[in-house]
């Protein structure tokens, strides 16, 4: 069987397509997987499936790295997606009402009067009758308890189950701190929530023999980034051609700390292209994979641009 042709993007699915890579060839793969939050590339995965998916991706792995390469996975600390098995509770959110007629109040007023509908009650409490109802029933904000309820899902410790069964050993870990205002971006919480504002790069080691050379940074770049744990990168400002980019600033860290000018980079949730114009940028080859066609074609056109940019 041929083997993927390196520098060059392929469709279809990861499962299927990394079985075609050279094995012992990858130096690093960096990618960033589908978080399972409902984008519109996600659509019908479960999050059974979902995990299979990342699972088989990660095992495949194993073969195409090169013994003592890396593979470096960005994705947020805790998912947060529908879960048809969750507790159907509804959030008393009580900040977020416009009326200050309270659950007491209401049920005060049907004790002095027994007789009297949601209608009599809310005339004499002074608010509507949709409010005396949501105040005895719990239906405090829009959707309700009827709605499907959010899991949240912590990922390190099932990414390091994954590679854990793949042959792979968790190395390292960096965190990238966002900025305050970035694509997509929701900057206040309605609940008890923290605001989403930085995100994990999970490294996975295969066993072998690994270079360790600190003359791939420059002594600046060594004390600012590449011994330090978090990293400050601006987040993309506009996902204008991609639902979920990330900047090119963090696979281009990646690259730089962890592989050799000519090595070649693996990035099998290609998206739009970051990870192979962050090679290109810093003299090392690349592979990618999308499953959809048309981010595929928008890869391939953002390489070609940077190519040219380089030429001119």
């Amino acid at each position: 069987m041929a083997h993927l042709k390196i520098d060059d993007i392929y469709c279809g699915e990861a499962e299927t397509l990394i079985q075609q890579i050279e094995p012992n060839s990858i130096a690093l793969s960096v990618w960033s997987p589908p978080y399972h939050v409902g984008k519109n590339y996600e659509s019908g995965q479960s999050y059974e499936e979902w995990k299979t998916m990342l699972s088989d991706v990660i095992k495949l792995h194993y073969t195409v790295l090169k013994p003592g390469g890396f593979l470096a996975i960005n994705i947020s600390d805790i998912l947060c997606f529908p879960d048809d098995n969750m507790p159907r509770i509804q959030a008393n959110n009580v900040s977020m009402r416009r009326c200050s007629v309270t659950e007491e109040d209401v049920k005060r007023a049907q004790t002095k009067h027994p007789d009297y509908n949601r209608h009599q009650l809310a005339k004499i409490l002074g608010c509507s009758e949709q409010t005396v109802d949501r105040r005895l029933h719990g239906n405090n904000i829009r959707g309700g308890k009827y709605n499907t309820q959010t899991r949240v899902k912590i990922v390190g410790g099932l990414l390091e189950d994954m590679a854990l069964s793949a042959g792979l050993f968790m190395y390292d870990r960096r965190i990238w701190l966002k900025d305050a205002a970035w694509a997509n971006s929701n900057w206040t919480t309605n609940s008890y929530r923290a605001v989403d504002e930085f995100e994990y790069l999970y490294i996975f080691w295969k066993p072998g023999i690994t270079k360790v050379d600190r003359q791939r940074l420059s002594k600046d770049e060594w004390t600012e980034w590449g011994s330090r744990a978090v990293w400050n990168i601006r987040s993309v400002q506009r996902n204008d051609d991609h639902e979920a980019k990330f900047p090119l600033e963090l696979p281009r860290r990646a690259i730089k700390l962890l592989t050799d000018e000519g090595d070649t980079v693996l990035d099998c949730f290609m998206g739009s292209g970051t990870s192979a114009v962050a090679a290109l940028k810093e003299k090392r080859h690349y592979l990618g994979i999308d499953k959809e066609a048309m981010y595929v074609a928008l890869a391939k056109e953002n390489i070609q641009r940077y190519r040219m940019e380089v030429l001119y």
